[in-house]
């Protein structure tokens, strides 16, 4: 991923042949398609309808369509709220914090420095829903992922291991140790998500207790490779959980890839997306991300780093208010946000 912001998104073959077929199927019989005047190219609407009909399937590839995650925690959200409204509970209350006017608190995680604890609290709870309220229509189970054919440890797998939904904490406890051990960064938690989720609509597989384990080291893998600079090696892995092979992770990866058809682009937005969408998740499970109060010397650093920006562009607004420059020295003032952190 990185910084790569692209407005080209993959979709799946299956979608991409059913658009076509039914965009075709409208065109009338006397008009030449663009087969037969030697042009191919596929036009500007056409890229357009199938955008709208694969938006409700690929929300890891669209920035406006709701994360699968978030669809599938609403009904537990629902039923936790009507609980505490019927005992009388308002959620959250005792433990939010309130700036007033000798302690200001803030909130130092941001969208390109999320906090790694809490938000591979947020990742795992929306694994543990994708767990919980999966689809039972019979989808397949891949051999690759069934950790019964292909174990993460020597230990021996439970005759029942694919009928216990596995908790909360028993799913933060794995990805927090592969995070811990391998050193990646809370951004890489995003992108696992992001994976995982385009791996269960470009395969059309479910993840349930059978699989979890596996998809998420897969999902973890290529997220690290993808996005950090100095990527971690399947041979690292190899040393965080003793008794998996090279061979096995090299498979699980190659595997992975050609589910996800290669397209291991996220955007900006869809990474954003996310970023928010996690936030609302640990909002509606009483999961607040945490408030320090703010210290002199963090004020101090604020101060300075506003003096700086209103250094920088004064002289901007000045050249600004001019009537009339000179067009070789012409500059256009851009103004543009900017992240505190």
């Amino acid at each position: 991923m990185g910084n790569t912001t692209s407005c080209c998104v993959a979709s799946s073959p299956k979608l991409r042949r059913n658009a076509h077929a039914r965009l075709e199927s409208d065109r009338p019989d006397g008009e030449l398609s663009r087969e037969d005047t030697g042009c191919n190219l596929q036009h500007i609407s056409d890229r357009e309808n199938i955008d709208d009909l694969n938006m409700e399937f690929n929300p890891s590839d669209h920035p406006r369509a709701t994360p699968i995650f978030l669809s599938k925690s609403q009904t537990d959200v629902r039923e936790k709220r009507k609980s505490l409204y019927i005992n009388h509970h308002p959620p959250g209350q005792l433990r939010r914090k309130y700036s007033s006017c000798s302690t200001i608190f803030l909130d130092d995680s941001t969208v390109s420095q999320p906090n790694l604890k809490y938000t591979i609290k947020c990742v795992a709870l929306a694994i543990y829903y994708h767990i919980k309220n999966r689809d039972t229509d019979g989808r397949m189970l891949l051999d690759i992922f069934d950790e019964n054919l292909h174990p993460l440890s020597k230990s021996e797998v439970p005759p029942d291991y694919d009928k216990h939904d596995p908790e909360q904490k028993q799913i933060y406890r794995f990805v927090r140790t592969l995070f811990s051990a391998a050193q990646l960064t809370a951004e890489c938690a995003i992108v696992t998500l992001v994976y995982l989720e385009r791996l269960l609509t470009y395969a059309e597989i479910d993840i349930c207790p059978a699989n979890w384990k596996r998809i998420v080291l897969g999902a973890i893998l290529l997220a690290s490779k993808v996005w950090d600079d100095q990527a971690v090696w399947n041979v690292d892995f190899c040393q965080i959980l003793k008794d998996i092979t090279v061979e096995d992770m090299n498979e699980l990866e190659r595997q992975f890839l050609e589910l996800l058809q290669f397209n291991i682009n996220i955007p900006s937005s869809v990474y954003a997306k996310y970023y928010f969408d996690l936030r609302s998740l640990a909002e509606a499970n009483n999961l607040s991300f945490p408030l320090e109060p703010l210290s002199r010397e963090r004020a101090c650093k604020l101060e300075a780093i506003s003096r700086l920006c209103e250094d920088k562009y004064k002289d901007f607004r000045k050249a600004a208010k001019k009537r009339s420059v000179s067009s070789d020295n012409l500059t256009v003032v851009r103004w543009s946000p900017a992240i505190i952190s």
